[in-house]
Parts: C-alpha cells; sequence; structure tokens
C-alpha cells in the first residue's frame, strides 16, 4: 500500500523526551499514527507523515510535543501560487526505494 506523506522534512513537530511521561495521549490522537511508544517513551516514527494538525501538543500534558499547526500545507500552498517548484502539502510515495520510485503528487 502507498503511504501518504507530507512536504519531506518541513514538518515542525518536536518531540523533547525529558518532558514525555509516556501517557500515550498523542498515540491516541494522532490520525497519521506519526509516533509510537519505546520503552515507556513516546518518539517520532516519521515525521514526513505528520499533517501538522497540532492534535498530539494540544493533548499533552507534560508539553513534551509542539508543533505549529498548519504551517506546512500553508506554506506548500503560498509556494504554490508563486509558482515555486514541489509546492504541494503531500505526495502518494510507493512502498521501497524512494530514489527508484519516484513520488507521485496527489494535491
Amino acid at each position: 500500500m502507498n503511504e501518504m506523506i507530507y512536504l519531506k522534512n518541513v514538518a515542525t513537530l518536536e518531540l523533547d523526551p525529558e518532558k514525555c511521561s509516556g501517557c500515550g495521549m498523542c498515540l491516541i490522537v494522532c490520525p497519521h499514527a506519526v509516533l509510537s511508544m519505546n520503552h515507556g517513551k513516546a518518539q517520532i516514527n516519521n515525521r514526513d507523515s505528520c499533517m501538522e494538525c497540532g492534535a498530539c501538543g494540544l493533548n499533552c500534558p507534560t508539553d513534551a510535543l509542539t508543533v505549529q499547526a498548519g504551517v506546512g500545507c500553508a506554506a506548500a500552498v503560498i509556494n504554490a501560487a508563486l509558482g515555486r517548484d514541489g509546492a504541494c502539502c503531500c505526495v502518494v510515495e510507493p512502498p521501497g526505494d524512494s530514489e527508484n520510485n519516484p513520488s507521485k503528487i496527489c494535491c
């Protein structure tokens, strides 16, 4: 199955593992399963799948997660309006080697 990702290497999602209490609330509220638990602490599995909705940061009781909600897609819309290449909120990338499998733009 193809994996939905957003602009590569631009998500503002940050995790401070020292602040994480391991409650798992971020896993519950994340619509794209960006996070997982590892030894009782949250960890970011796939930052590029983050749609920057902000649910994880808003629901984290210890403020271990921060994200600037909406920044990634907003920037893509502005870049598209300015005619810049690669301006898109998301792509569908086939599983496997991304170097040999070019991404397909979906927006």
